[in-house]
């Protein structure tokens, strides 16, 4: 098998990455892969504790493509096990432990949306429940005998749950263990991860080590800010751009930005190579080119990743229309009551709002308008006959008859 020089695996592994440890390891590996014709093999783990994916997730499965695209083996293992654990990563509590068939069904959506980046025809996708389920209890046992108490303590989120005097569970410090037995087990070439990772990751070259394999590279990749410019990319803090989002939500979400997360998404959620990002840099420091337009490119960009040209198209015609023009989108979903309804009862319904809750929030912030004016009333009611155009945020709009 005969794969690109050195050089250019190296640029495209680069492109994005935060940290690569040890950078001459990898080298190495590429001179003898390329040498051999053999392709290294490329971990990356998922937790699918958590079945809705985003443009954040999208980072390192990208990488991952990228290294598809160069000719190797990359490997999705499916943490179905460890996820009955939790992963303690920057948590300041335990996470919630899950069953296993839970953890199989979110990797199944997980697997669906990762299938949107990832070349699924050359990936293999393992279970790790396949091997550690295997494991009895002296095999745990010796496991634990690998890494100390003080080693463990190293971890940041620990190291401060201790000092806030917030409980650590025994089970948590088996967790970095486990995922480094998935390395053992695939005697993995380098291993994938966001910068959360890191120390997970670490533990991986020990314990190869202590197998008597070669260590695994490991690489980071940034974790990606969300549409608020502030916390991490995240469903929960809701400002996330989500994978499966639809053409206009991802378009118009993507606009919402800070301008001072242009250029880190170009990077990050776009793919722009060195040249690109190049481009980006010089038009953002020249004052006569608006922020703005760089983010309608940057969103083009995004939709196109995920849809297609004619649906990102599409998305900023109806952006335009709805922002600029200030018109009701001409595709409104519209319905006729047959009774009294409450208003926040009608936007959960309608999908407008993802609990009734959300709901009440939006409408006490002013963030729900009747014919374009605010609602203040969390118990509005709408009567039977009247025409109104709900609005809820910036982009989603019902017309009721």
């Amino acid at each position: 098998m005969s794969f690109p020089s050195i050089d250019k695996q190296l640029a495209l592994i680069q492109q994005g990455a935060e940290e690569i440890i040890p950078e001459d390891e990898l080298w190495d590996k590429l001179v003898r892969s390329r040498k051999n014709g053999q392709p290294l093999v490329v971990k990356l783990g998922c937790d699918p504790s958590h079945p809705d994916l985003h443009i954040g997730h999208a980072v390192v499965l990208r990488k991952l493509r990228h290294f598809q695209d160069l000719g190797h083996q990359a490997v999705l293992v499916i943490g179905d096990f460890t996820a009955m654990i939790g992963d303690p990563s920057g948590r300041n509590k335990t996470r919630p432990q899950l069953t296993l068939e839970e953890t199989r069904v979110n990797a199944e959506s997980y697997i669906d949306q990762a299938k949107i980046i990832l070349d699924v025809d050359s990936l293999q996708i393992l279970y790790n429940s396949d091997w550690l389920n295997a494991m009895d209890f002296s095999d745990v046992v010796n496991l634990a005998s690998k890494y100390t108490v003080a080693r463990m303590m190293e971890r940041d989120d620990f190291e401060k749950r201790f000092k806030a005097a917030t409980p650590i569970n025994i089970h948590e410090f088996l967790y970095p263990l486990a995922q480094a037995m998935d390395s053992v087990h695939l005697d993995a070439d380098v291993e994938l991860g966001g910068t959360d990772q890191k120390f997970n990751l670490l533990v991986g070259r020990d314990l190869q080590r202590e197998h008597g394999q070669e260590e695994q590279v490991i690489l980071t990749v940034p974790l990606i800010e969300g549409t608020d410019g502030i916390d991490k990319m995240s469903k929960s803090y809701d400002n996330h751009i989500g994978l499966t989002d639809t053409p206009e939500d991802m378009y118009g979400k993507t606009m919402s930005i800070p301008d001072t997360m242009i250029e880190r998404y170009f990077l990050l959620a776009a793919n722009a190579d060195e040249a690109e990002m190049k481009r980006i840099q010089s038009q953002l420091a020249d004052k006569s080119v608006n922020p703005r337009d760089l983010k309608r490119e940057l969103a083009l960009e995004i939709v196109t990743m995920y849809h297609s040209a004619e649906a990102a198209a599409a998305a900023e015609q109806h952006f335009d229309q709805i922002f600029i023009h200030k018109d009701i989108p001409e595709d409104i979903h519209e319905i006729k009551l047959d009774d009294d309804v409450a208003l926040v009862d009608l936007i959960f319904t309608y999908n407008l709002v993802a609990s009734k809750s959300e709901g009440r929030r939006l409408i006490d912030q002013g963030a729900v308008k009747l014919n374009d004016l605010k609602c203040s009333d969390r118990d509005q009611v709408l009567k039977k006959g009247e025409e109104i155009v709900i609005k809820v945020g910036k982009r989603r709009f019902l017309k009721v008859t």
